[in-house]
């Protein structure tokens, strides 16, 4: 089959990577794509920006494709998979209603309150004063949060009164994040252990994939300001089988009964970013589509071809195919630009890449570009070391061994990705 993938970071290059690894995938296009090595004579790039979703059709429609995976969140929240269905292709992707489960923080919240499932207690404002009033009746600290896509920044944990109004004031008044701050979500503040889960859908039925735990902080320890991610590793030992029974039950069985109350046909991915709470697992939110670098460590460990599993679920068929995973562990380092997630440099020479994939890892690009014979820096998270080994000591040092190769000015990375979890696998 010929598969299209649309998007240009480290989780459409993930994604590339494992479609290309099909027996059913004849040909592979990527729209637009990235740096990474092209040496696959199944890939063939597009110059089709995600968001333009009439170019991302006519070009699905003139090459044929038979299959389209959704890399990022941008397309889905501005209706791709509405029109490539209008127009009869197969695409892997919530349409425009489903996909506001990640689009509007208030749209969401709503939906697990009016359909049970476990989350914090909220309230959410188009009013700046009646936002500011509320947040001092509550206790600290308080989640605040812009309604609307605003690239992940648009979720603030604020400590003090102070740091909630000025918060209030930069989203509400200054629109720091733009339209995205119409709305805001006021939340408590949930405490525990985060997760992260993904599950597959074709609306009635659902396959969760491996657990996975991502490193949000800057630097090591879980110090500094939030990021994208600067790392992951998978399978979460703190994702206990009991805890994915009731995972299940009371988030993923209650969505897809609450979607199918709602009228909303869902195709695509449900990734929820879950609190682990003395009360038991709560949703943070979720995600409409894979997480990033979430799903390079999910790829790594994937037997199964994906094409197959991704194209039964746009018909409907996802209960007759069943994913196969590696045992083994899974670890991804992310090597950021100098001054990420603040501003960054841009255009610097990245050396050490001429062994890129290995028996036992690769090299995602996230922010790279071409100049010439070089590949430069070109993004806050520019690559994504993965490795996978027998347990997770294995693949951490491979992962490490592979991104201290790698080498461009004013790189960074943390260096405690996986650390705390290898605690709990050693009991």
């Amino acid at each position: 089959m010929k598969v299209l993938v649309i998007g240009s970071g480290g989780r459409e290059h993930a994604l590339v990577w494992k479609l290309a690894q099909g027996k059913s995938v004849d040909r592979l296009f990527w729209a637009p794509g990235n740096a990474a090595p092209r040496v696959d004579p199944k890939i063939t790039l597009l110059s089709v920006d995600p968001t333009d979703i009439e170019g991302l059709a006519a070009a699905a429609t003139k090459e044929k494709i038979d299959l389209t995976v959704v890399g990022p969140e941008a397309p889905l929240v501005a209706g791709v998979s509405d029109l490539f269905r209008e127009r009869g292709l197969a695409i892997f992707g919530p349409v425009k209603a489903g996909a506001r489960l990640e689009g509007s923080k208030v749209f969401s919240k709503e939906f697990f309150l009016k359909h049970q499932i476990p989350t914090g207690k909220a309230a959410s404002f188009s009013k700046y004063e009646k936002a500011i009033a509320y947040s001092r009746e509550q206790p600290k600290p308080l989640v605040i949060k812009a309604d609307g896509l605003a690239a992940g920044k648009g979720v603030i944990i604020c400590a003090k009164q102070e740091e909630v109004e000025s918060t209030l004031h930069q989203i509400m008044n200054q629109r720091v994040f733009g339209d995205a701050g119409q709305n805001v979500l006021i939340e408590e503040c949930l405490t525990g252990p985060e997760v992260s889960v993904h599950a597959i859908t074709d609306g009635k039925s659902y396959q969760v994939l491996p657990s996975v735990q991502d490193h949000k902080r800057v630097f090591d320890g879980d110090r500094g300001p939030n990021t994208g991610g600067m790392g992951t590793y998978s399978p979460a030992p703190i994702f206990t089988q009991e805890l994915e029974k009731r995972v299940r039950a009371e988030i993923f069985d209650r969505t897809l009964a609450g979607l199918k109350a709602e009228g909303i046909s869902y195709c695509g991915v449900l990734y929820a970013g879950l609190m682990l709470t003395p009360d038991g697992p709560k949703i943070l939110e979720y995600n409409c589509r894979f997480g990033d670098p979430e799903t390079q460590v999910l790829m790594m460990r994937l037997k199964s071809d994906l094409a197959e599993a991704l194209l039964a679920a746009c018909h409907g068929k996802l209960d007759r195919v069943q994913l196969d995973w590696h045992s083994d562990a899974a670890v991804c380092v992310v090597l950021a630009a100098g001054g990420y997630p603040g501003s960054f440099r841009k255009g610097d020479v990245i050396l050490g890449l001429d062994d890129e994939t290995s028996a036992h890892g690769c090299v995602f690009h996230a922010g790279t570009l071409r100049k010439g014979e070089d590949v430069v820096t070109n993004g806050g998270r520019v690559l994504g070391v993965t490795a996978r080994g027998a347990d997770l000591g294995e693949a951490i040092q491979r992962a490490y061994e592979m991104a201290d190769r790698i080498q461009f000015q004013g790189k960074h990375c943390r260096r405690d990705i996986g650390g705390k979890a290898l605690i709990s696998y050693k009991q």
